[in-house]
């Protein structure tokens, strides 16, 4: 049957690698002329500012090392 096949051929390995083009629906979605006008901005991260997660970041780990400290001390 075919799955025994598709077994049979991926015990074998005859599908080595991966595509040598790869595809992806975003840029077959849009003209490239959107990419181009697309302005890749670091400090703006997923709507947050690289600032605002180092200080979310330092708060937090801040905070795990004041709970570790209180387990060690208090029990």
């Amino acid at each position: 049957s075919d799955y025994q096949q598709l077994g049979y051929n991926l015990r074998i390995n005859l599908f080595q690698g991966g595509p040598l083009k790869s595809q992806s629906l975003v840029r077959d979605s849009y003209t490239p002329d959107i990419f181009q006008k697309a302005v890749i901005d670091p400090r703006h991260w997923h709507g947050r500012k690289i600032s605002e997660l180092g200080r979310w970041y330092e708060k937090y780990f801040l905070d795990l090392n004041t709970q570790k400290a209180m387990k060690d001390k208090y029990g």
